[in-house]
């Protein structure tokens, strides 16, 4: 089974969760593709065939980024936007159809801030419903979601908290990895 793995953070230099996620599981994972999309497009302009080609060659599409305002980060969304197309991700023509999508995110609020209960921002199985939307317009098969609670408000200046959030990456990716694994079979 061909995997795809889409890196949506917008700038993976300035990250320590999602880089150290994507570093794992580049080597845990040696035959999938990674695209990184802040280096495919360090200046926001993505070659639309390429990324449309990359995808059509998968069986396996997965996404991982940091949740940002609830939502994908803006150069994520816009190779979303730009990519997915009437006629190649969905309508006539569509190339998507029967291929499974594993959504795989951050979030910097800890886990106890999207419970769903009084004092909490929301239920998390609500906020990442548009995932499943996506993917049922485009004959995706949506797998269902994983995710890594609170891990980006530690301080760059705090070398231990910096390895901890490391360590949490890199314990996540290996069970990031292991899902994939199991769903390639």
């Amino acid at each position: 089974m061909k995997t795809l793995l889409i890196a949506g953070h917008p700038d993976l230099s300035q990250s320590v969760v999602n880089a150290a996620i994507m570093d794992e599981l580049a080597r845990a994972l040696p035959g999938i593709t990674v695209r990184r999309l802040c280096e495919v497009a360090p200046d926001g302009v993505f070659d639309v065939p390429a990324e449309q080609a990359a995808l059509a060659g998968a069986d396996l599409i997965v996404w991982q980024f940091p949740f940002h305002w609830y939502a994908l980060p803006w150069l994520m969304k816009k190779w979303l936007d730009e990519v997915f197309v009437h006629g190649f991700a969905h309508g006539t023509g569509a190339k998507l159809a029967g291929k499974k999508l594993q959504v795989s995110f951050t979030t910097g609020a800890p886990a106890a801030a999207y419970t769903g209960q009084e004092g909490s921002v929301a239920d998390i199985r609500e906020l990442v419903s548009v995932f499943p939307a996506i993917a049922k317009v485009c004959g995706l098969d949506c797998l269902a979601p994983i995710w890594l609670n609170g891990v980006s408000y530690a301080s760059r200046d705090d070398a231990e908290a910096v390895a901890r959030q490391q360590a949490l990456a890199r314990d996540y990716a290996a069970r990031l990895a292991a899902r994939i694994r199991e769903i390639q079979g």
